[in-house]
């Protein structure tokens, strides 16, 4: 099965380590293969979420709201 990729805006993100709490709790979900994080400082960072199945916007938004940030809507 091919991998699926998911991309999330996530607010409030400001340095590394941001980025590493983030990463550090979707990387927990199940199937969960590979993190990449586009950090805007201080704005919207985009959020690229590689995994062998679907995972739902909640249980993402849960795991980036355990690391203290908000999923935000990817409307423009």
């Amino acid at each position: 099965m091919s991998p699926v990729s998911t991309t999330v805006s996530v607010s409030g993100m400001t340095c590394g380590h941001c980025v590493s709490s983030v990463s550090e709790e979707l990387e927990a979900l199940e199937g969960v293969e590979a993190i990449d994080v586009d950090l805007n400082a201080g704005g919207i960072s985009t959020v690229t979420i590689t995994s062998d199945k679907a995972l739902s916007r909640s249980e993402i938004g849960e795991a980036v709201a355990e690391a203290g940030y908000l999923v935000v809507a990817n409307e423009a």
